[in-house]
C-alpha cells in the first residue's frame, strides 16, 4: 500500500489551496477519531458512576458518625448516673461494699467500650480523609479527560495531527482507565471496612445495653436496701431520747444560723460523718448537724 503523505509546510504557506489526498487516509482518520471519541465516552459515563458511589460512601460515613457521636452521649450519662449511685452508696452503706465493686468493674467496662468506640471513630476519620483524596483524584482524572477532549476536538476540526499524537492520546486514555480502575478497587476496600465498623458498633451497643441492664437491676436491689436502712434510721430516731434546753426542758427556740442570721426552713439538718454515736449490727449511726441552706455554713 502506498503511503500518503500531507505537504504541511506547503498547507501552512496556502492553506486556501487544496492538495490531493487519498479517501482512505481521511476515513482511517475519522474511523480513529471516532473511536478515540466512543472511549472518551466509556470513560466519562464510568467517572460519573464513580462518583455517585462516593457521594452514596459519604453519606453513609455521615450516618455512621451521627450514631457514633448518640452512643457516647449515653455512654457519658450511664457513667455520671452510676458515679452518682456510687456516692450514695459509699455514703450509707459498708455493707455493700461488694456490689459497690462490682459496679466498679461494669464502669471499667464501660470505659474500655468507650476507648473502643473512639478507636472505632479514628478509623471513620481515616476513611473519611481517603475518600476526600478520592474525590481530589477523580476530579484530576475529570480534568485530564476533559484535556483530552479538547485536543481530540482540535484533531477532528482540523484534521492535521499525526498518527503518533493520536497514539500518544490512546495511552493517555488507557492510563486514565488503569487509574479509574485503581480508585474503584479502593472505593471497594473502603466499603468494606465501614461494613465491618458497623458491625462492630452493632456488637458494643449490644454489649452496653446488657451492662445497662445489670446496672439497673443492682440500682433496684440498693434502692430497696436503702430505704430499709432509712426506715431503721427513723426508728432509731423515734426511740432517740429528745434533747433538752439549757433549764433542763425541751428547747422550742427556732434554730438559727450564726453566720448570716437565717432560720426555719432555711436550716436542714443532716448527718455528721465524723462523730459516730453508736452501730446497730454493722450499721454505724451518726451525730447530727446543722446546715445553712442559704450560706452554706455547718455548725
Amino acid at each position: 500500500m502506498r503511503k500518503i503523505s500531507i505537504d504541511w509546510q506547503k498547507a501552512e504557506e496556502h492553506p486556501d489551496k487544496g492538495q490531493k489526498v487519498e479517501g482512505r487516509f481521511l476515513l482511517d482518520l475519522r474511523a480513529k477519531v471516532n473511536d478515540l471519541e466512543k472511549q472518551l465516552t466509556d470513560t466519562k459515563n464510568e467517572l460519573n458512576r464513580t462518583q455517585s458511589n462516593l457521594r452514596s460512601t459519604s453519606e453513609s460515613l455521615e450516618s455512621t458518625t451521627n450514631d457514633l457521636e448518640s452512643t457516647k452521649s449515653s455512654l457519658d450519662s450511664t457513667k455520671a448516673e452510676l458515679g452518682d449511685t456510687t456516692s450514695k452508696l459509699e455514703q450509707r452503706l459498708t455493707e455493700l461494699e461488694e456490689k459497690t465493686k462490682s459496679n466498679a468493674n461494669l464502669n471499667s467496662e464501660i470505659e474500655g467500650l468507650n476507648a473502643n468506640l473512639e478507636s472505632a471513630s479514628s478509623k471513620v476519620s481515616e476513611l473519611e480523609s481517603k475518600i476526600e483524596e478520592l474525590g481530589t483524584t477523580i476530579s484530576d482524572l475529570s480534568s485530564e479527560l476533559e484535556d483530552s477532549k479538547t485536543q481530540i476536538k482540535g484533531f477532528e476540526n482540523t484534521t492535521s495531527e499525526s498518527k503518533e499524537q493520536t497514539d500518544k492520546l490512546t495511552a493517555e486514555i488507557q492510563e486514565l482507565n488503569n487509574k479509574l480502575t485503581v480508585t474503584q478497587d479502593e472505593n471497594t476496600s473502603l466499603n468494606s471496612q465501614l461494613m465491618e465498623l458497623n458491625n462492630i458498633l452493632l456488637q458494643k451497643d449490644t454489649k452496653i445495653q446488657e451492662l445497662t441492664d445489670s446496672m439497673d437491676d443492682k440500682e433496684k436491689l440498693i434502692s430497696a436496701q436503702t430505704a430499709h436502712l432509712e426506715e431503721v434510721e427513723s426508728e432509731l430516731g423515734e426511740l432517740k431520747p429528745p434533747e433538752l434546753g439549757t433549764g433542763g426542758f425541751a428547747s422550742e427556740e427556732r434554730t438559727t444560723c450564726p453566720m448570716c442570721g437565717s432560720t426555719g426552713g432555711s436550716i436542714k439538718q443532716i448527718e455528721d460523718k465524723t462523730k459516730v454515736l453508736s452501730y446497730v449490727g454493722h450499721i454505724p449511726m451518726y451525730a447530727k448537724k446543722h446546715v445553712c441552706k442559704k450560706c452554706g455554713y455547718e455548725f
